[in-house]
């Protein structure tokens, strides 16, 4: 499934959907399950939740006798570079170096990451500019009122 630009989710719509995405296809008790034990929620929250993703149309489902089971069409990696893009384009472009460094010096990292990393850093190099434009409209942030170099 194609991410959609409107599809948003709630944090804690976020933990029924990465229980879906770790078990493929899973049942209302696996799910209620889990989650119970990680956040002490009631089996009627996660219903709740549940309810919401499948009208969003984020989860499937399907009956197999008395129970329902879930699944989804939406890759995990895809929607999180979705809420990214999402997260960024609402963001004055000279912020989004700063947040790109915070977000390295907060995560952790392999040998691989850092190589990935490095590479597209490398081929970063050659298109960069001394000042990155601001993108915003007037009123909406306060470089504008800076001098650009």
């Amino acid at each position: 499934m194609t991410v959609d630009h409107e599809i948003k989710i709630s944090d804690s719509e976020w933990e029924v959907m990465r229980v879906v995405w770790a078990n493929n296809q899973v049942t209302s008790k696996e799910i209620i399950d889990v989650l119970e034990q990680k956040k002490a929620w009631k089996p009627a929250t996660t219903k709740t939740f549940i309810g919401r993703l499948v009208k969003k149309d984020m989860l499937q489902v399907e009956r197999s006798g008395k129970r329902y089971l879930y699944s989804t069409d939406v890759n995990e990696a895809d929607f999180v570079k979705h809420m990214l893009k999402d997260l960024f384009e609402n963001v004055c472009n000279r912020q989004k170096g700063g947040m790109i460094a915070y977000l390295l010096s907060q995560v952790p990292l392999s040998h691989d990451d850092i190589e990935s990393i490095t590479r597209i850093l490398n081929k970063k190099r050659d298109e960069a500019v001394d000042v990155v434009p601001c993108n915003c409209l007037p009123g909406q942030c306060h470089c504008r009122t800076i001098k650009e170099k």
